[in-house]
């Protein structure tokens, strides 16, 4: 393949994935479906499920277009090719050619199937018309969502791909083809996993990431998982009227402090250990005297005589949570992202050190 070909396969596979997995950065220079047809679609405060049923059925439609668009790029890109001549193109490409056309005609067809009777044959519409009385149908339903979603108290979190929106009635999670509902008295709520991330990658803050499921008592309306930072889970359960069941193996920290012990003790174990001399003994830990004395400072960071860290030489005296909640005492709570890097002196001789220079004691 010559040049000009890899450089617009390899451009287009770029732009491709990240229109569909839009970026931080395509979001800003509003390189989205939302955005390039915010003109048909409508606003979403103003009517919450008709913006959703025609932004589900326009990205489907977009997306479906990708594969078209590349063979039209590549008509232009590698013109020797002769891609603009069907029937003169390798079997390869004419293959690719049908697939690409066939993918937006079965995305049409789909989206006709939808909108037929005011998009009542919707997914969306159908889940809601699971919750209608007797006597009313989905659109009255799908009016109590969107006046539920202009108020001003709904807890909504995530990004755009993966939103979680909690209202007084409604548990929601919008994702990029489809809306997930389900009322809040019918909910059976379950954190069935935790991830801790050292940093988030968005900030320099330790993240810790929790999965949530709602299965919904109703068996026709599909279960779903839902993901949030464990900061925002205090604020999810005042919301909610139901309680939120954890798996046994799940421990959740909702502070900022809760989760920088948990990432100052992994960092500390893949530092250096300290071997303790056979003619000491290890004495209970000052701090909280409940369990043992188990870290020891050395400055492994640098040099001896290099940066800003110092040798401390006291002995084994403090336990790896406690001198963890010294360290994180000593920080500005108003600067979070400069926590991990920042030094603080020793609580018994003052000498300054870093996380690198807290080693665990063997």
């Amino acid at each position: 393949m010559d040049s000009p070909e890899v450089t617009f396969t390899l451009a287009y596979l770029v732009f491709a994935v990240c229109f569909v997995f839009t970026p931080t950065e395509f979001h800003s220079a509003g390189l989205t479906v939302q955005n390039l047809l915010s003109g048909w679609l409508g606003s979403e405060d103003a009517a919450f499920v008709p913006y959703h049923q025609r932004r589900t059925a326009a990205t489907l439609l977009c997306h479906s277009l990708l594969p078209l668009g590349y063979y039209v790029g590549m008509c232009f890109a590698a013109p020797e090719k002769q891609l603009y001549y069907p029937s003169q193109t390798p079997e390869t490409w004419r293959a690719f050619l049908l697939l690409a056309l066939m993918l937006p005609a079965l995305a049409c067809t789909l989206i006709y199937y939808w909108s037929q009777d005011q998009w009542a044959r919707h997914p969306l519409a159908r889940t809601l018309a699971l919750y209608a009385l007797p006597r009313s149908g989905w659109r009255a339903v799908a009016s109590s969502v969107n006046t539920e979603f202009r108020r001003i108290d709904k807890f909504a979190t995530g990004v755009p791909g993966a939103r979680v929106i909690v209202t007084d009635t409604w548990v929601m999670k919008v994702t990029t083809y489809r809306v997930h509902v389900a009322q809040q008295q019918d909910v059976h709520l379950t954190v069935t996993e935790s991830q801790q991330h050292d940093l988030a990658p968005d900030s320099n803050l330790p993240v810790q990431l929790l999965t949530i499921r709602v299965a919904s008592a109703n068996p026709a309306v599909q279960a779903f998982d839902i993901r949030l930072n464990s900061t925002e889970y205090g604020e999810l359960c005042e919301k909610l009227q139901a309680p939120i069941r954890s798996a046994a193996n799940v421990v959740i920290h909702q502070s900022l402090g809760d989760l920088f012990l948990e990432t100052f003790a992994s960092l500390v174990e893949v530092n250096p250990a300290y071997s303790v001399p056979s003619s000491q003994d290890l004495e209970a830990c000052i701090g909280c005297m409940q369990t043992r004395a188990s870290v020891k400072l050395v400055k492994t960071c640098q040099a001896a005589a290099e940066g800003e860290c110092q040798q401390c030489y006291c002995r084994p005296m403090w336990c790896l949570t406690c001198m963890g909640k010294w360290f994180a005492s000593r920080q500005d709570p108003q600067r979070p992202d400069t926590w991990l890097a920042s030094r603080v002196p020793c609580p018994t001789c003052r000498a300054r050190f870093c996380i690198l220079d807290v080693c665990a004691v063997r």
